[in-house]
């Protein structure tokens, strides 16, 4: 038993939860700075030339698990240690200490009294009558009074001893319920261009929610620089119930436990015509060599597929630029605007942006908000001080002695004290 308590006391130790605590905090800052969830060559690709830190590889780091930190059996060791100690904390000495508040202690000798943080003896002519008064005004002030015997016992803010319970408790919810969403959740990011939708399976494997965009729209500043995506998104029943909602970077869609978010852009096609030929709708791709944000598409000038151009372009808003095999820059169109390139007659008609589209369903998202209420009640009740307050009264001496605590705010309550003096003198 000796043992055991032992280890529960260093468990719940406050130096193991402040380790414990740095050690979450910086594995977290780990997987900001690290890409998560990516594929094993994306880490060999842009780790091993550059290793983090200066010595953690790809090798190293997927053998780390860092590429799935939040997920990894290291990470979730941790989160439960903390909670476990949150937990043996909480039981061990949080219930206790409210036990103990919640217990009416009777002070019967005035040695008792005197030897609280505050004291005071007072000389009266009735006792009796002036504790009759005190009586009344402590319960005015809101103080909950117990007499015996010609004693009194008062305390308030026992509720206060409540918040570090709810506290622990929150964070244990909290805990939980981000890992049980990082290991049951799902993310799904999805280019779509208007008109196009993407199906969700529910969970027998079905065609469930339909997602459909159909409008999206780039703001942009005076510079041409994006300021805002909106997506105009149909959400679609199996049994062919639908709505239409607009989302937009910081205001996604919750629908029955599914948040889209507007997470990026692309460009997906561009519409052209070559000669008199019909309406052509040619798939873009990015170019990273040319830029961050370019995309572009190669086609033939012969029928015989030979001799073939370059089409870059950049936003929606064009210009297209047109290049020779060689590199050589032929010319730049905007929409609607045609040129002639190696004798062949070419149209821009539109180019076609796409909504990039994140989604995430987290099934742990219900307890990690009832943990945050739970923790904003723990530390609004833990402002509270707790206050008590001890008098007797000695009939042969005609004298009345009153003390006080109090876990916080000692202070005030040593500024009170003496308002419920005045009265017993007066």
């Amino acid at each position: 038993m000796k043992n055991i308590s032992q280890v529960l006391n260093w468990l719940s130790s406050l130096k193991i939860a402040i380790l414990l605590l740095l050690l979450i905090a910086m594995s977290c800052a780990v997987g900001t700075l690290i890409p998560q969830q990516e594929s094993d060559q994306f880490y060999y690709d842009n780790f091993d030339k550059n290793p983090f830190l200066g010595i953690i590889n790809g090798n190293i780091l997927l053998l780390l698990e860092f590429n799935h930190i939040y997920t990894s059996f290291w990470f979730l060791l941790l989160l439960s240690w903390l909670g476990l100690a949150l937990a043996v904390c909480s039981l061990r000495r949080q219930l206790p200490i409210l036990k103990s508040a919640l217990s009416w202690i009777d002070y019967k000798s005035p040695r008792q009294i005197a030897k609280l943080s505050i004291s005071q003896t007072i000389q009266t002519d009735s006792p009796s009558k002036n504790l009759e008064k005190l009586t009344l005004n402590l319960k005015k002030t809101g103080w909950n009074i117990r007499e015996t015997d010609g004693r009194i016992a008062a305390r308030q803010g026992v509720i206060g001893r409540l918040g570090p319970i709810l506290i622990h408790l929150g964070m244990i919810l909290l805990m939980i319920g981000a890992t049980y969403g990082s290991l049951n959740g799902i993310t799904i990011e999805k280019f779509l261009a208007p008109g196009r939708s993407i199906d969700l399976l529910n969970n027998n494997e079905e065609k469930g929610l339909t997602i459909k965009l159909e409008k999206f729209q780039i703001e942009r500043d005076p510079q041409g620089r994006a300021e805002q995506y909106r997506s105009i998104v149909k959400i679609i029943e199996p049994d062919g119930y639908n709505e239409e909602k607009e989302i937009s970077v910081n205001y996604p869609l919750r629908y029955k436990g599914l948040t889209l978010y507007q997470a990026d852009w692309s460009l997906a096609a561009i519409t052209i015509q070559i000669k008199n030929s019909p309406k052509l709708q040619i798939p873009l791709k990015a170019i990273p060599d040319l830029g961050e944000q370019v995309y572009g598409t190669i086609i033939p000038t012969k029928k015989d597929g030979n001799d073939p151009i370059l089409l870059t372009v950049e936003s929606e808003l064009g210009p297209v630029k047109i290049y020779d095999s060689d590199g050589t820059i032929l010319t730049a169109l905007g929409r609607n605007k045609e040129a002639e390139v190696k004798d062949t007659l070419i149209k821009i008609i539109n180019i076609i942006p796409s909504s990039g589209l994140l989604l995430k369903r987290d099934p742990g998202v219900p307890l990690v908000y009832t943990s945050f209420a739970i923790i904003l009640l723990g530390g609004s009740l833990s402002i509270i001080s707790t206050k008590k307050i001890w008098v007797l009264h000695e009939k042969e001496k005609s004298l009345i002695y009153i003390g006080g605590l109090s876990n916080r705010n000692l202070s005030g309550l040593s500024k009170e004290l003496p308002k419920l003096v005045s009265f017993l003198v007066n």
